[in-house]
């Protein structure tokens, strides 16, 4: 399982963004499933909308037809304000925590390229970003 953070999604969703290619990389050699935690949808829909004119509709329908699942995360909220506290030092926000939380029930794996919260929280949590020796 890969659980996607808005830095992937948006690379996925926009083949000009300068990780496209690294983000089909990772999924070639990633069989999935592909997990979207439903705390980023709305930070993914303010960056896809200014930067790829309907690109948030071809991520909806990844969810409808089954390629991408939606984590809602019901349980999640406890989780996520203890990793914010937890590394506040970070500014770790609601929708990394949210990630890392989801990654957590879901193996681990997060594919990102904003790496520098994550790398730091991997060191103390179960988490392992994708792709490695990437920054």
């Amino acid at each position: 399982m890969l659980v996607f953070d808005t830095s992937a999604v948006v690379a996925l969703q926009d083949r000009r963004d300068r990780m496209y290619a690294a983000a089909l990389d990772v999924l070639q050699h990633e069989p999935g499933p592909y997990i979207l935690p439903a705390g980023i949808l709305a930070e993914v829909d303010s960056l896809l909308t200014t930067r790829s004119p309907g690109a948030m509709d071809q991520l909806l329908g990844s969810l409808i037809d089954g390629s991408l699942f939606l984590d809602c995360g019901d349980q999640d909220p406890p989780r996520v304000r203890e990793l914010m506290t937890r590394f506040s030092d970070l500014r770790l926000g609601y929708a990394d925590a949210a990630v890392i939380a989801c990654a957590e029930r879901n193996g681990g794996r997060i594919l990102t390229f904003d790496r520098a919260a994550f790398d730091v929280v991997a060191r103390d949590v179960p988490i392992t970003p994708v792709p490695e020796g990437a920054t």
